[in-house]
């Protein structure tokens, strides 16, 4: 064993002279390598560098194939736990007719309650872009009709010929 994830491990160690714990956190004091590594052989363990740039480095006395399984297992743990949030886009336009927003907002709502964000987009084309209020208003009434299961992360704001606003799901834990 040598070098695994930065840690040095009983000859893959460099330096002469090493600040010492055993294995029940008790310090040893400062003793060669030699040394160290007899006396994690008498325990039948094994010499893990611990803090490299100390001076002099501090090395511990532990079983290291049962210290990688532990923390490979939180690794695990902390991987199970994490969510991934995903963006879902809907795309409105300013003259949408009530059964299509009706529609968009069922969606919008499954996304929400899914735990995904979405976000809103409406695309002006011709000349539509003159009356931005008209975009401004469907999305608006889009916030306000999610706002039992959404909170708006971001406003709605125009990017070129286009206007988008961010729905995030409300927490309820």
């Amino acid at each position: 064993m040598t070098i695994a994830k930065d840690m040095m491990v009983n000859d893959g160690i460099r330096a002469r002279e090493l600040r010492l714990i055993d294995q029940n956190g008790d310090q040893l004091g400062v003793k060669t390598k030699a040394e160290a590594l007899k006396i994690a052989e008498q325990a039948n363990l094994d010499v893990v560098l611990v803090a490299p740039k100390a001076k002099p480095p501090v090395a511990r006395i532990m079983d290291y194939g049962k210290y990688r399984f532990e923390q490979q297992k939180k690794e695990r743990e902390a991987r199970k736990k994490q969510k991934v949030i995903n963006v879902k886009e809907i795309r409105l336009s300013p003259a949408i007719d009530e059964n299509d927003f009706n529609t968009k907002l069922r969606n919008a709502r499954k996304f929400l309650e899914k735990g995904d964000k979405v976000k809103a987009s409406i695309r002006f084309k011709g000349r539509a872009i003159t009356h931005k209020e008209i975009g401004q208003e469907v999305l608006n009434r889009l916030a306000q009709e999610t706002e039992d299961v959404a909170t708006i992360e971001q406003k709605a704001k125009m990017d070129g010929r286009s206007m988008f606003l961010m729905l995030a799901p409300k927490n309820d834990k």
